[in-house]
């Protein structure tokens, strides 16, 4: 089974800085089509002081609300018809990412709290190289194609959905770059296609989760949960606003730091 149940309350839960975090990593989601995950997971495990396993399977619940929120509030730049148009690259990578979302979610309710902390701060480092690589590339002629390309999808979905259930991410770091480089979508596009991939590889890791006594964590902690998905939701609606005004020049480096510094606080985390 999964780790001990904490005997006590996370030490805080202050609601108006659960408020505040949520809004800002909902911007973020929203501006470059992450679900913000791999911010928030250093929130609740160094802030807010919950388990591993418990701040994995809070962090899912709550890029639920950013990766459907953000896919609407984008609209105005990237159209629903424009997402429906690509929708074979959608199918291509949710043939493996679903897939690798349950298996992904059955592996981490069997580490330990320790080796969970290790894996999970690993992957926010590796994420923030391949965010910068992978996010500064531009629109140009996809890597592969035809069958090849398709298989290519399939495998690097199933790594994605393995990824974002371990962490209880979106994978869109992963994903965008995945699109951009395999498929030739440009930046925009990518964005709100990975949140396309994201949302049912999503629920699919979610469901898996729900088999955990871990998954209690939901119930105990429903007032946390909901003011800190409400600030995810004006984050989004700001981020969908930003979409466009905010160069990825800037923002990538800033954001791989992020994730450097949150993957050092997480390693050694006790």
């Amino acid at each position: 089974m999964s780790q001990d149940l904490p005997a006590s309350p996370p030490k805080s839960q202050n609601l108006p800085v659960a408020f505040a975090g949520g809004g800002i990593i909902g911007a973020l989601g929203g501006l470059i089509g992450l679900g913000g995950a791999e911010f928030r997971l250093p929130l609740l495990i160094g802030l807010f002081n919950f388990a591993a396993l418990e701040a994995v399977i809070l962090n899912k619940a709550m890029g639920l609300v950013v990766v459907a929120t953000a896919l609407p509030f984008r609209a105005a730049t990237v159209p629903f018809s424009t997402i429906a148009e690509n929708w074979p690259i959608v199918v291509n990578l949710l043939a493996g990412s679903l897939l690798g979302a349950w298996f992904g979610a059955g592996w981490a309710t069997r580490l330990k709290s320790e080796t969970l902390y290790k894996v999970i701060a690993a992957m926010l480092g590796a994420i923030a190289v391949v965010l910068v690589v992978g996010h500064d590339a531009t629109v140009g002629q996809a890597l592969l194609t035809g069958v090849v390309q398709m298989i290519a999808g399939v495998v690097a979905g199933f790594i994605i959905g393995i990824v974002a259930s371990l962490l209880g991410v979106a994978g869109g770091e992963l994903l965008i770059p995945t699109l951009v480089l395999l498929f030739g979508a440009d930046i925009k596009l990518a964005g709100s296609l990975s949140l396309a991939v994201s949302l049912p590889t999503m629920l699919v890791g979610f469901t898996r989760y729900s088999r955990d006594q871990s998954f209690s964590v939901l119930g105990r902690n429903k007032i946390f949960l909901l003011v800190m998905a409400g600030g995810s939701i004006v984050g989004t609606f700001v981020g969908g606003l930003l979409l466009g005004i905010v160069p990825n020049a800037f923002l990538l480096p800033a954001l791989a730091a992020i994730l450097l510094i949150s993957a050092v606080k997480v390693w050694r985390h006790s």
